[in-house]
C-alpha cells in the first residue's frame, strides 16, 4: 500500500526556515544545563501592567456576563478610548463605529490586514530591514514582496516611487514602521505628509505599524501617520498596548484609519474569531484613561537600560546609533570580532560562549547583517553584565557560567 503523504499548503512552503529556531534551540539547551542566559533576543516587556490595569482586569473577570463571545471588532467603549486617545496625543479625529478596530495583538491584525487586502499576483512594497511578519505577512496571504534599503528620508520615498513607476502591476502596498523595529529609526513631522502625495500618485495603499508610537527618548515626539492631511484617505495604522503600557501578554492593538480597510479586516476577523476576553477589554479602557503616568516611569526605564547598552557597546568597539525611541538597540560589530561569520553564526557563538541572547540582524533581512538587535528587557545591572559577558569573551577571557537560581517547589 502507497505510503499515506500529508503535505501543507503552499503558503506553508512559500515560509523560510526560522531563523531563530537554532537559537531558541541552544537558549533551552543552555538553561537545561541551568547556565544563566541573559535573554535579549526578543522584545517581550517584563516591568508588568499597571496596578489599576490589573484590578479592574480581575474584577472584570469575575462578573460571568464577561465570560461571553465578545465583539469581533472589539467593544464600542474601547473603540471609543481610542479614539480619544487620537485625539488627545496627536489630534486625529476617529469615528470609532468605522474607523477603530481592536486586534489580538497589532501583529495578528497586521496579518489579517494583509490577508484582507492582498492576494495571488499582489504587491507589497517593505523596508529592509524589517520587522519579520511585515514580509511574511504578505507571504502568508499570497502575495509578493519587494524590499527596499530602510531609510527615513527623501531619497527613500524616491526608491519607493521609481519601483511604483516601473513595476507592473503596481505594488498595492506600502509597509511603513516608525519608530523602526529592528533598527529604532525615526522620522520627524512632514515625513508622513509625504507619504500620502506618493500614495495618491501612484494609488497604492499604506499600512503604518506605530508599536513603538509611545516608547520615546529624549523628547522626542514620535508623529502618527494618520496625523498627516489625507491619511485616513490612503491607509491605517496599527498600535499596542503591549509596550507602553507593559501588556504584551494580554494581546491587545488597533487598526485604525481608513473606512474601507477597516471594513475589510473586520470581515476577516468576523470569520476568524469572536473577539478578545472582555476583561481584558475592560482593562485596557483603564490603561488608556488613566495610565499615562506609567508610559512616562517606562521610557524612563527604557531610556536608562538603553544608555547602560550603548556605552558599553561603544566601550567594547561596536559602532551604535543612539535610539531616539523603541525598545531596542540595533548595533553593528566588527567583522574581525566575528572572524568572518554571519550574524547568525555569530549570535550563536556568543549564547554558547558569552551566554548572552539577542537577535541577529540577518533575521531582518539583508541589510541587516553584521548586526544585532538588543532588547532593553533586562535591568540595568542584567545589562551591564551582558556587555562585560561578550567583552571578556572577546578578548579571550573565561566567562563565568553563572547558574540560575532553582525555584524551590514545596
Amino acid at each position: 500500500m502507497d505510503e499515506f503523504v500529508i503535505e501543507p499548503s503552499s503558503r506553508i512552503k512559500r515560509l523560510p526556515p526560522y531563523l531563530f529556531g537554532r537559537l531558541n534551540a541552544l537558549k533551552l539547551e543552555k538553561r537545561r544545563q541551568d547556565i544563566d542566559i541573559i535573554d535579549l533576543g526578543m522584545g517581550n516587556p517584563m516591568d508588568g501592567a499597571p496596578d489599576l490595569v490589573i484590578d479592574k482586569l480581575c474584577e472584570a473577570a469575575r462578573d460571568p456576563r464577561n465570560h461571553r463571545y465578545s465583539a469581533s471588532k472589539g467593544i464600542f467603549n474601547l473603540r471609543r478610548e481610542m479614539a480619544l486617545k487620537y485625539e488627545r496625543k496627536w489630534d486625529v479625529s476617529l469615528d470609532p463605529e468605522t474607523e477603530v478596530l481592536a486586534c489580538i495583538g497589532s501583529k495578528e491584525g497586521f496579518s489579517h490586514m494583509c490577508l484582507a487586502m492582498l492576494g495571488p499576483g499582489d504587491t507589497a512594497v517593505v523596508a529592509d530591514p524589517a520587522f519579520p511578519i511585515h514580509i511574511y505577512g504578505v507571504a502568508l496571504a499570497g502575495a509578493n514582496v519587494i524590499t527596499v534599503p530602510l531609510g527615513n528620508d527623501q531619497k527613500f520615498l524616491d526608491t519607493i516611487a521609481m519601483v511604483c513607476e516601473h513595476l507592473f502591476p503596481r505594488p498595492k502596498l506600502l509597509i511603513l514602521n516608525y519608530p523602526h523595529n529592528p533598527t529604532g529609526m525615526t522620522v520627524e513631522e512632514g515625513f508622513f505628509e509625504t507619504v500620502v502625495d506618493l500614495a495618491k500618485r501612484f494609488q497604492i495603499a499604506v499600512i503604518h505599524d506605530f508599536a513603538y508610537g509611545e516608547t520615546c527618548f529624549d523628547g522626542y515626539k514620535a508623529p502618527s501617520f494618520l496625523s498627516a492631511k489625507g491619511a485616513k484617505d490612503v491607509g491605517v495604522e496599527f498600535t499596542t498596548l503591549s509596550k507602553p503600557y507593559g501588556m504584551a501578554g494580554f494581546r491587545i492593538g488597533f487598526a485604525a484609519g481608513n473606512r474601507k480597510m477597516i471594513e475589510a479586516l473586520a470581515t476577516i476577523k468576523g470569520y476568524y474569531d469572536y473577539g478578545i476576553f472582555q476583561p481584558i477589554q475592560i482593562a485596557s479602557i483603564i490603561a488608556m484613561r488613566h495610565c499615562d503616568d506609567h508610559i512616562r516611569i517606562q521610557n524612563e526605564k527604557y531610556q536608562a537600560r538603553r544608555d547602560v547598552v550603548c556605552e558599553g557597546l561603544k566601550r567594547i568597539g561596536w559602532e551604535v546609533d543612539v535610539p531616539r525611541a523603541s525598545m531596542f538597540v540595533w548595533t553593528k560589530f566588527p567583522v574581525e570580532h566575528s572572524k568572518g561569520k554571519g550574524s547568525i553564526d555569530f549570535a550563536m557563538e556568543l549564547l554558547e560562549n558569552a551566554y548572552v541572547a539577542m537577535a541577529p540582524g540577518r533575521a531582518f533581512g539583508e541589510n541587516g547583517e553584521y548586526h544585532m538587535r538588543i532588547a532593553l528587557v533586562e535591568n540595568e545591572h542584567r545589562l551591564r553584565q551582558a556587555v562585560r559577558n561578550i567583552g571578556r569573551y572577546l578578548q579571550g577571557k573565561p566567562v563565568p557560567g553563572k547558574r540560575r537560581k532553582q525555584m524551590q517547589i514545596p
